[in-house]
């Protein structure tokens, strides 16, 4: 493990996650491409292939629909996978196994369907519109399949940790420039962190920015910009995205009367429009202000480096739109 003194990368808090489960139970395993001898396209499972052998890290040819039906009909044989997408972008291909076949499996015929789906999502790396989806969307639309997506180094190895241990098939999105720009000491402890409990990133009374993935090191710095106008911003990280944390988004709301919600994904159908509607129906008397959404255009992920900063949600379009909702 590559853990010092100045913490733990959040590649590496994934690592250590699936290294310690595969420890801790024999029936979890790794399948995806690259994942062995490599050890990952961004070198998430480096080294799990000489610790466990290729018996639990298996190598598998491009076909993102064999790694998520094999890891599905494994899961119902009672073993643990852990599927990795290159890029998260190629779930698609995978959609029908993961959508009508494992997220279907408990209300269909009563047996668990365990696994986890994993891989780097998200833009800002000029990686073009195959490699930079931010899909969660696609999903929150599918009962049955938990979508969980960290911004820290603690939360990845925590959730990693739960969702492997949960009992339901979970969507695992790892946020690709975080990999290597985030990191944190970790409890040396073992430890979990529960899906579906938002974490409080930055305690505020006068608006509330909720985000998650690779948007809340943003919104943190949007809420300093923010302080130095004597503004106090408060900043939620959902963290789960199924099942969100309601009750914190509501709490926050209650209290600071003013809401922006960040997403990195393109505007229209985005997850930001269902938290609007959820604070719209059940918190519509102490908002002072609109719901506001800063997102993604609606248009593919440019590969130009000009076109993808423009594309992607901005520090000057959140500050502008924290401002106008402030001043509403």
């Amino acid at each position: 493990m590559s853990t010092d003194s100045e913490g733990t990368l959040y590649v590496d808090a994934i690592r250590e996650a699936m290294f310690e489960e595969m420890e801790r139970d024999e029936r979890v395993f790794l399948i995806g491409e690259d994942v062995g001898a490599y050890g990952g396209a961004f070198k998430t499972s480096a080294g799990l292939m000489e610790r466990f052998g290729p018996g639990r890290v298996i190598d598998t040819p491009i076909s993102e629909v064999a790694i998520v039906g094999a890891a599905a009909g494994a899961a119902m044989m009672g073993m643990r996978p852990i599927a990795e997408m290159q890029f998260i972008d190629f779930v698609s291909v995978a959609f029908n196994s993961l959508v009508n076949y494992a997220a279907k499996l408990r209300y269909r015929v009563g047996v668990a369907c365990p696994i986890v789906v994993r891989g780097p999502s998200g833009g800002g790396v000029h990686a073009g519109p195959f490699h930079s989806l931010s899909g969660e969307n696609y999903f929150v639309n599918v009962p049955g399949l938990k979508i969980v997506y960290p911004s820290t180094s603690h939360d990845a190895k925590g959730l990693l940790k739960s969702a492997i241990r949960d009992e339901d098939p979970v969507l695992f999105l790892e946020h690709k420039m975080l990999y290597r720009r985030v990191r944190e000491v970790l409890p040396k402890d073992e430890y979990t962190v529960p899906i579906g409990k938002a974490r409080l990133v930055r305690e505020g009374s006068d608006i509330t920015i909720l985000t998650f993935g690779g948007m809340v090191p943003l919104a943190e710095e949007a809420a300093e910009h923010l302080d130095r106008d004597g503004v106090r911003t408060e900043v939620i990280d959902l963290r789960t995205i199924k099942p969100y944390d309601r009750d914190a988004v509501l709490a926050s709301v209650r209290k600071t009367n003013r809401l922006v919600v960040l997403q990195e994904a393109p505007l229209t159908g985005g997850f930001g429009a269902e938290i609007a509607a959820c604070v719209a129906e059940h918190a519509f008397d102490w908002l002072d202000a609109p719901i506001s959404r800063v997102a993604a255009l609606d248009t593919p992920v440019p590969y130009s480096p000009n076109l993808e900063k423009h594309y992607l949600p901005s520090l000057e379009r959140l500050l502008r739109t924290a401002r106008e909702t402030l001043t509403y």
